[in-house]
């Protein structure tokens, strides 16, 4: 498939001078991140969109905060991206840990691991977002 669509955040390209596009993949990536990443009531046109992630990682991280940052997340994007991804799973990195890429988590983040299906290519994949 050779699909291209906008690119997150809306540009130009330098080069085309026509809005920079990206792969489909890359395209619904950055969907993700922008769910996970708005907070609820910060688009005026759309006020319930969003997961609200930052307000998180002020709590003290424990097992009830996984529990409920797993639940949002899986909220969030079943219901604003249902048509393009299939949740297959969601983990909390714990900031104790070591990320998937060795780096030493501290407490002041939240690093989220995203397993899904790309329901128009039907591959798997997977996403980290550290929220910071």
């Amino acid at each position: 498939m050779n699909r291209h669509d906008y690119a997150f955040p809306f540009r130009i390209d330098a080069v085309s001078g026509q809005a920079a596009q990206t792969s489909y993949e890359a395209h619904v990536e950055q969907m993700i991140r922008q769910v996970l990443l708005t907070a609820p009531g910060e688009r005026v046109d759309l006020p319930e969109f969003g997961c609200g992630l930052r307000q998180l990682i002020f709590a003290p991280h424990s097992d009830a905060l996984d529990t409920t940052t797993k639940l949002i997340v899986t909220q969030a994007l079943n219901r604003w991206l249902a048509g393009q991804i299939q949740v297959q799973s969601v983990t909390v990195v714990s900031p104790t840990t070591t990320s998937a890429q060795g780096q030493l988590l501290d407490q002041s983040q939240l690093v989220i691991e995203i397993d899904y299906v790309l329901i128009e290519t039907l591959s798997n994949k997977s996403l980290q977002v550290q929220v910071i």
